[in-house]
């Protein structure tokens, strides 16, 4: 009897080691202090934002991917600024400096963050959207769902057309808690070996690499990250990109040819989807194209913003 003590022990901690380790991190709160700009409490959570490029002028609202913050946008903020673009950055929930609520992180979540940011800033006109990533999908969808707020949707290696996952990516988002355990401990740990590697390089952003580890020691972002990869990102937006051809909202599509996580093949999925979509690939560039070739996506952006 006594023998199956010490292996049924060793199995309930490494069961909840994902939970034990959890608790050990801090929550966002703790570092407020040291955080650029202002924070809104809205109403699922309060959210951290700056307003970053001219003093006045148009507003372009920037939305960050899955797991890189705000700061993913600095180097190109500046370049819309001198184009003339107040420019709205923020953390989405459970990343940067934002709250990190529980429940399923879906479209509906994130639109309503969106939402109620612009209500908080008062921002009647009609924006422009650019979404990095994931944040392509958000800024699609808030786009498809409030055609009369949009003037016109940017994606930046943006999400929503194709969808690869690895396997463990697929067994971490689709088993109840042996996919929470294996996307704590064993993709969490990939993850971070990989970014560690990034370290030492030099990027248009100055300490993005630090910044990205420094979020895995944030109470609820792994929970955040993985609710997004179940919920948000679950399925191509196929539907919202025909409503936003429909709605005639300008749309441009920047690729990066070398990407692994958003693959070039996405350029023919929105082309089909909606054929007046403008687009463009920077070459040699890497899902990494915010930081790694900020210029090159200014430029491209100048030529859009200036033209429409």
């Amino acid at each position: 009897m006594m023998g199956w003590v010490i292996p049924i022990v060793i199995l309930a901690v490494l069961a909840a080691l994902p939970w034990l380790v959890e608790r050990r991190r801090h929550g966002v709160d703790v570092f407020r202090d040291q955080a650029p700009g202002r924070f809104a409490k809205l109403s699922q959570g309060v959210t951290h934002y700056q307003w970053l490029g001219a003093a006045r002028g148009p507003v372009i609202v920037c939305v960050h991917g899955l797991g890189t913050p705000s700061p993913v946008w600095y180097a190109i903020a500046g370049g819309l600024g001198a184009l003339g673009f107040r420019v709205l950055v923020y953390d989405l929930y459970g990343r940067g400096f934002s709250d990190a609520p529980h429940g399923p992180q879906t479209p509906a979540f994130f639109n309503r963050q969106l939402q109620d940011l612009l209500d908080h800033q008062e921002i009647k006109d009609d924006v422009s959207l650019l979404g990095y990533s994931m944040g392509g999908s958000i800024v699609a969808s808030f786009a498809a769902k409030n055609p009369d707020r949009v003037s016109r949707v940017i994606l930046l290696a943006g999400a929503g057309m194709v969808i690869r996952n690895s396997r463990l990516t697929e067994l971490s988002c689709n088993v109840p808690f042996l996919g929470d355990w294996l996307f704590h401990i064993v993709e969490a740990r990939r993850d971070r070996r990989h970014l560690r590697k990034q370290l030492g390089r030099q990027f248009d952003i100055k300490g993005i690499t630090e910044l990205q580890l420094s979020e895995y020691e944030s109470k609820g972002f792994l929970r955040s990250i993985l609710s997004s990869r179940r919920h948000m990102l679950a399925r191509p937006l196929e539907a919202e990109h025909r409503m936003i051809g429909r709605a005639d909202i300008p749309i441009l599509g920047i690729w990066a040819e070398k990407d692994e996580a958003i693959p070039l093949r996405s350029l023919g999925t929105l082309a089909q989807w909606n054929r007046s979509a403008r687009q463009e690939v920077i070459s040699g560039a890497d899902h990494a194209v915010p930081y790694t070739h900020s210029e090159d996506v200014i430029g491209i952006l100048g030529d859009f913003l200036l033209e429409v």
